[in-house]
């Protein structure tokens, strides 16, 4: 339904959904996060990238269980939100409204999105 992977070589957390969550998924995905999270040894100011692409928009119950769940999260430096759906598009403008997100059709693009600031970041 899901996978997580921490890219300490880029600073990166990798998520990629595959399914709808429902209220009970959404709470153990997020102590699943937050506790990886910590274990590897990540820290706000981290990049993010959210494959949505194999899921749609998430039932109202799981967004609310979103909202409670992860409210807390370390705050990331970008987000990069990777979606070819119309109406995903719109709960994750809706959700999350993040000055520093990007929404993408293509996760390629969206890492290249991600990575662009760090390589400025880097020549100064």
């Amino acid at each position: 339904m899901y996978h997580i992977e921490f890219r300490h070589d880029l600073n990166l957390l990798d998520i990629k959904w595959s399914k709808l969550f429902t209220a009970q998924e959404v709470a153990a995905y997020a102590r699943e996060c937050k506790a990886r999270f910590l274990a590897e040894g990540f820290k706000p100011g981290y990049l993010l990238r959210m494959d949505m692409s194999a899921s749609s928009a998430q039932p109202q119950e799981a967004v609310a269980s979103f909202r409670a769940n992860l409210g807390d999260f370390p705050k990331a430096r970008r987000i990069a939100i990777i979606t070819g759906s119309a109406i995903t598009r719109l709960q994750v403008k809706r959700e999350m409204t993040q000055p520093y997100l990007r929404i993408f059709d293509d996760a390629t693009a969206g890492l290249a999105w991600l990575l662009e600031a760090e390589a400025v970041e880097a020549q100064a």
